[in-house]
């Protein structure tokens, strides 16, 4: 598409949302009128930003280096958790909140300066920009200026978690000795026997090895039903996504042509007028003949008449 179709597009997402549909709907028009149906099926696509998404898109759109610099401190901080950097993450979270609360006042800014008066729904504003933050791809959305909702996000970042085991309390079988040795060394001193483990010791601790293995084992057939789970939630995730893009398609499809029945009726209706116009005229025209024709036919009769009547002075 060309450069005038972006900033037209750009200026849709800069105005108030409240003027959004009836602006892109007069894009359309003068879109269609042009002859150009691929811009105006282009706009059509567009949908309208909630008021959050627009303050973002003020922000995007009219100060862009406020949000590189969100993303350079992002990438910042993704570097430091990777390495578990404490000191630095401490530095860099309380950085983030600072740069966060900036660029939540200076969209807020922004936004009360286009549209004086409006509520303005900062939490939201600031939930998108910390998700942006967090999540590369929101990031991007971000920067385009066209987000059409606010983003949140659970978490943050990429903070590895640390690999766990279970250690036993494993004895030094130095301290524990032979257990085919006298009770007394060579030199007659007092070897002192460890308390042996008890058989129901022995079994309790087999059977928490037991529960233990089953655990797991549960657990890993629970990782199994989820995934298998989460493969086909994705995977109708993707089908349900194919249908409604070509359910939308398939709308603005329609509507394209309701509005091209529209504009037939709209032309027909106009030709419909100049034809009655032009009845109205034919019919006040053969008016205006008839009512000529007779005085005409009174003009005959009155010259007949007066000259019928001087001929019969004539012959007296």
């Amino acid at each position: 598409m060309g450069t005038a179709t972006e900033e037209l597009i750009q200026r849709l997402y800069e105005a108030p949302p409240e003027g959004f549909v009836a602006a892109r709907t007069a894009a359309i028009e003068d879109a269609r009128k042009a002859g150009d149906r691929a811009t105006a099926k282009r706009l059509a696509a567009l949908k309208k930003p909630t008021v959050a998404a627009w303050v973002v898109n003020l922000l995007a759109l009219r100060r862009p280096e406020l949000v590189e610099e969100l993303a350079d401190l992002a990438g910042a901080l993704r570097e430091a958790q990777r390495g578990l950097d404490g000191d630095a993450l401490r530095e860099l979270t309380a950085q983030r909140r600072q740069v966060v609360s900036a660029l939540v006042a200076a969209a807020g800014k922004l936004a009360r300066a286009e549209e004086p008066g409006l509520k303005l729904p900062l939490a939201e504003v600031e939930a998108t920009l910390t998700a942006a933050m967090a999540e590369p791809e929101i990031a991007a959305q971000v920067r385009t200026g066209r987000l059409i909702r606010a983003a949140t996000y659970a978490g943050f970042g990429e903070v590895p978690r640390p690999r766990l085991r279970l250690v036993g309390d494993i004895p030094d079988k130095s301290d524990i000795g032979d257990e085919s040795e006298d009770e007394h060394d060579d030199d007659g001193a007092e070897v002192i026997e460890l308390p042996q483990t008890s058989s129901r010791e022995r079994a309790a601790a087999e059977r928490r090895r037991r529960e233990q293995e089953q655990h797991k084992r549960e657990l890993e057939q629970r990782k199994r039903e989820l995934r298998r789970r989460l493969s086909t939630a994705q995977s109708a995730e993707r089908r349900a996504d194919e249908q409604l893009e070509k359910a939308e398609g398939a709308e603005r499809d329609a509507g394209h042509v309701v509005e091209d029945l529209d504009a037939e009726l709209a032309e027909l209706e106009r030709r419909r007028t100049e034809a009655q116009a032009e009845v109205a005229r034919r019919k006040q025209a053969r008016r205006d003949a008839e009512r000529a024709a007779a005085a005409a036919r009174r003009e005959v009769g009155d010259v007949q008449a007066a000259l019928e009547d001087l001929e019969a002075d004539e012959s007296d």
